[in-house]
């Protein structure tokens, strides 16, 4: 009796085992990349531009980290600092960018790609924005 259960349980074991290692083999996720974070350093009314003002950010993407489709409604200069980026806007080519590579953003452009390229490295990067006084530094775009 005892052998029958022992046998029992080695099967049940066994089929276990099987199962993780095909959902494992799928090439999904066991977990999602975790969120970009934003750190605003400083936020100034743009001298002689009533009703502007320039807001600086670092955006830190963890590895395989990706943002959704958006836009800024702002003038929006990028500058990377370590890793790599991808970044695409509506219309336009995807491109790679490296340490000291920079980027533009249009204030009607959709922000159709940004992410790290990288799912083992950290990426960091500084964003310029020149936007209306008070206006929301990402707006989501549903797609």
């Amino acid at each position: 009796m005892q052998t029958r259960k022992l046998a029992s349980l080695r099967a049940g074991l066994s089929g276990a085992i099987a199962i993780a290692s095909l959902l494992g083999a799928s090439g999904a996720p066991s977990h999602a990349a975790e969120e970009a974070k934003v750190t605003q350093l400083m936020t100034r009314p743009l001298e002689g531009v009533p009703g502007k003002e320039v807001t600086m950010i670092t955006v830190e993407y963890p590895p395989g980290s990706v943002d959704p489709v958006h836009r800024h409604d702002a003038s929006t200069f990028v500058y990377v600092l370590e890793g790599t980026i991808e970044m695409q806007m509506e219309g336009a080519e995807k491109v790679t960018l490296h340490p000291g590579e920079t980027f533009y953003e249009d204030p009607n452009g959709v922000h159709l790609i940004g992410r790290n390229a990288s799912d083992t490295q950290p990426a960091k990067f500084v964003v310029v924005l020149v936007k209306n006084q008070g206006a929301p530094i990402l707006v989501p775009v549903q797609r």
